[in-house]
């Protein structure tokens, strides 16, 4: 009986899961093969479209943009975070975690003053005399990928804390001691370990920049459409339900994709480190 409570805590939720998400989305998928409703021509005619390639291809550029950039920014700041003392790791995290309290449309209206034409920017930049006339930031795949690194990038810090708070510091001390320098033993010891917080968190910023709606529809707007705007294009505005569902299946296999291929990558580099060890 014992063996059996683990499942037992968990049906509820498999219940929730299966019911209210799993069943509604094949229930939309489902008819987008039947042959009265084109069948798998709907995708082949999908990806023949060359505006639908657009829009789908420049979704995939902005999200793996926006995962290397929190990648780059994420794994210095959480390894500072990581090292310092209980006290004021404890800060950072909550300042950390301060912007995600924040609803995600505040966050996009606060870029769009620094992007605008009357913005931050620009305004500071004709003040310097360093331009003649406002840059067009906003509404650009530029406006895009910065709104949605402030969006995500806490998330991939704090994925990388939670696995660099277990990184042993004896190791690095080791390391030091044998003639390695900080940077040497950063490079050697800390990027390794901290592939698996690295991969959960590019899985969790791809995935979040792939789906998310608001900013890229403030920051983009019509003009650089992603994914998910276009797919509340199709059903707020257009009402075609048929091409809803073959979007979000799309979104849907890409998302797996990803996953998959970075779950690859991650166990290659794990053999490849034992193998040199």
């Amino acid at each position: 009986m014992k063996k059996n409570i683990p499942y037992m805590i968990l049906l509820p939720g498999i219940i929730l899961l299966v019911f209210f998400l799993m069943v509604p989305l094949i229930a939309s998928i489902f008819p987008t093969f039947l042959p009265k409703n084109g069948g798998i021509g709907n995708y082949i005619a999908f990806f023949q479209d060359e505006y639908n390639r657009g829009i789908f291809w420049r979704t995939i550029r902005v999200s793996g943009i926006v995962t290397i950039i929190s990648l780059i920014l994420g794994i210095p700041t959480a390894y500072f975070i990581a090292g310092l003392q209980k006290k004021w790791r404890g800060i950072l995290m909550a300042m950390t975690l301060f912007p995600l309290l924040t609803n995600s449309v505040i966050r996009s209206f606060a870029w769009i003053n620094i992007l605008g034409k009357n913005g931050v920017i620009n305004n500071f930049l004709l003040s310097v005399g360093i331009i003649d006339q406002p840059l067009s930031l906003l509404y650009t795949e530029f406006a895009i990928i910065i709104g949605s690194v402030y969006l995500f990038l806490p998330t991939m810090i704090m994925t990388l804390v939670g696995v660099m708070e277990n990184i042993e510091g004896e190791m690095l001390e080791a390391a030091e001691t044998l003639g390695a320098s900080p940077f040497i033993a950063f490079i050697k010891i800390v990027l390794p370990l901290s592939i698996p917080g690295a991969i959960v968190g590019s899985i969790l910023v791809f995935t979040g920049t792939l789906t998310a709606y608001t900013t890229p529809q403030l920051l983009g707007g019509n003009q650089k459409m992603l994914l998910a705007t276009f797919l509340y294009q199709k059903a707020s505005t257009l009402g075609d339900w048929n091409a809803v569902a073959i979007i979000a299946l799309i979104m849907i296999v890409t998302t797996l994709i990803v996953m998959k291929g970075l779950n690859v990558i991650a166990s290659r580099m794990d053999r490849r480190e034992m193998n040199h060890a």
